[in-house]
């Protein structure tokens, strides 16, 4: 009984893993169009954070980016 429960709670990890992966390192399918639309909205913030927006960015850059503008308060 124990070893099953331990079991599952392995499974369970190891899927929390593969999935945390795959968005850590997920493609950036934005447009060229939807890329420049978020480089303006962050031109306020400097013109390093607009360049950032034109490049691949994985969804945990950007994730980090919102974090960022919530703890700076933009």
């Amino acid at each position: 009984m124990n070893n099953s429960r331990n079991l599952i709670i392995l499974v369970v990890v190891i899927l929390v893993g593969f999935l945390a992966y795959g968005f850590f390192t997920a493609p950036d399918h934005r447009t060229a169009t939807e890329r420049v639309g978020d480089a303006i909205h962050d031109l306020p913030k400097g013109t390093d954070k607009a360049s950032d927006q034109l490049h691949d960015r994985t969804p945990a850059q950007k994730l980090g980016d919102k974090i960022d503008d919530t703890a700076t308060g933009h």
